[in-house]
């Protein structure tokens, strides 16, 4: 099995970061000066992050990819709603089970741990359910 082209890769990461970026920022305001709770904070910061990627996907990294009507969204949304509970999972453990409460403690569980562990399933799940092109489903190959 051979390893995904390096644009598709670069262009995953580049959208990936930028999404990123938007998700760290809204948690990190939502938390702070907002002041809501870790779990609702992450919630609406997924959302944005979320939206961001898809657009990025569709109209930059997977371009090409065929993709028509509402299915390859709802897919890409369930397949972030995956990685989400990786990363609302990470916070929980961190947050309630361990009792790491601060906003830092918060922010390295939710958005740098979880969002780590989420982004290997994330990377499979946009390649392989949303944006696969003829002749490859589910292989690195293409």
């Amino acid at each position: 099995m051979s390893s995904p082209p390096r644009r598709e890769l670069v262009g995953f990461a580049a959208v990936g970061l930028l999404a990123y970026a938007v998700d760290l920022a809204l948690f990190t305001f939502l938390r702070g000066p907002a002041g809501f709770d870790p779990i609702t904070a992450k919630a609406l910061s997924f959302l944005a992050g979320c939206s961001v990627a898809y657009a990025g996907n569709a109209l930059g990294t997977y371009r090409h990819a065929r993709v028509k009507g509402v299915r390859p969204y709802a897919v890409f949304f369930a397949v972030n709603i995956a990685g989400a509970v990786v990363q609302l999972l990470c916070l929980a453990v961190s947050h309630y089970g361990l009792g790491l409460t601060s906003q830092r403690a918060d922010t390295v569980s939710g958005a740098g741990i979880g969002m780590a562990l989420a982004t290997v399933l994330r990377f499979w799940g946009t390649r392989t359910l949303v944006f696969r092109t003829e002749g490859r489903v589910g292989s690195w190959t293409g």
